[in-house]
């Protein structure tokens, strides 16, 4: 059996016996385990691909002359398709679509339903592999039920989505705790006050909260203490979790986040409950972190737009549900658009790469004296 791919051509190794519903593919490039492809944990051999437009038959063109079922070697395949899987029915017809490699969030037109209720949705949207987002709106927009999604812990209830080339609902999604960090307030609850912070951020490596007996070699430890230094808390290594402030606490789990070298770093809210002095540390190390090529593809929720680190480039604004509008930070961050948003007439300023918001002063007003 040949399955035909637009520019590419693949020679499954594996019989395609009749009426199968699903074909079995065997790793199609011996070497494709040195390409630079995140294994997720699984190894080499558990690569999967998933294939775009695919078309096969057990007779005809699409078939290798004088063979049924054929023995056949494989051609070179590009890296993304190799990564994905496939899922082809008999005579031709095409369950699954190839992820676009370039993107780590691929969503259409999807949707999070819960007890009936509509929390988010439909909604469309795309995040490219050097791109760092902003999602921002008011209480109940459906901002954290978006970026549950995106971090895999929620399936859409409608539409398709694609996180770090995988398919939502296709995938085990296991194997993409190591290749998402997400950070939240709601998990710092779960970290014991007693866990020593060197422990927390190492014990990201192994998805994993609270050191029982583990011992920690000393490449885990020099990462740690390079992911605390990105985030100005190495010197907080060797202190426990419940001793630090809030803005400490923040900080850390950053770079607990950033301890696997993910390929996609989430961010619920990192500035809610700092002072003055806690945001704009935190805001300031965040703008590093966004300047730095080698850093992950970012999204961050907030709710101000003084939380809006330098360097971010997306912006998508989000009210009761939908998408008021989505693309470039300085074309789409506007007065009207924030006004539409917040469903109050808003006046955007800014200062340098920072912005800042207030309500317009209403016509005739006084002020007091």
């Amino acid at each position: 059996m040949i399955i035909r791919v637009p520019g590419e051509f693949l020679r499954v190794a594996k019989g395609f016996a009749h009426g199968l519903a699903v074909a079995d593919l065997r790793e199609v490039e011996e070497g494709v385990g040195k390409s630079g492809i995140r294994a997720g944990g699984a190894g080499v051999g558990a690569f999967r691909m998933r294939v775009s437009h695919v078309r096969c038959s057990e007779s005809g063109d699409e078939n290798i002359p004088g063979t049924a079922p054929p023995a056949v070697a494989a051609t070179r395949v590009s890296p993304s398709v190799a990564h994905a899987r496939a899922v082809i029915r008999h005579h031709g017809t095409v369950t699954e679509r190839l992820a676009d490699p370039d993107l780590l969030i691929e969503f259409d037109d999807v949707s999070l339903v819960r007890s009936g209720k509509t929390l988010i949705g439909p909604v469309d949207w795309r995040v490219e592999l050097d791109e760092r987002w902003v999602i921002i709106g008011p209480n109940g927009a459906g901002k954290t039920s978006l970026l549950r999604m995106a971090g895999a812990l929620d399936h859409p209830s409608t539409g398709e989505a694609f996180v770090v080339g995988e398919r939502l609902g296709r995938t085990d999604i296991r194997e993409l705790t190591t290749r998402i960090g997400f950070v939240s307030s709601a998990f710092a609850s779960r970290v014991p006050a007693d866990e020593k912070v060197a422990d927390l951020v190492i014990s990201a490596g192994y998805a994993v909260v609270g050191r029982w007996r583990e011992e920690y070699g000393s490449a885990d430890r020099a990462q740690a203490a390079d992911t605390l230094e990105s985030m100005g808390a190495e010197h907080l290594a060797d202190r426990t979790f419940g001793t630090l402030s809030e803005g400490e606490r923040k900080r850390v789990l950053i770079a607990r986040g950033l301890m696997t070298d993910p390929e996609l770093l989430l961010l619920d809210e990192p500035a809610a409950g700092l002072d003055l002095g806690g945001r704009e540390e935190l805001v300031d190390r965040l703008g590093a972190l966004a300047a730095d090529p080698d850093a992950p593809a970012m999204v961050l929720i907030t709710h101000h737009v003084e939380e809006i680190p330098p360097g971010f480039t997306n912006i998508l604004m989000l009210s009761e549900g939908g998408a008021v509008a989505q693309g470039a930070l300085e074309d789409t961050l506007t007065s009207e658009n924030l006004s539409a948003t917040f469903r109050q007439n808003i006046v955007l300023t800014s200062d340098g790469d920072r912005y800042f918001a207030r309500r317009a002063r209403r016509a005739g007003g006084h002020r007091r004296v």
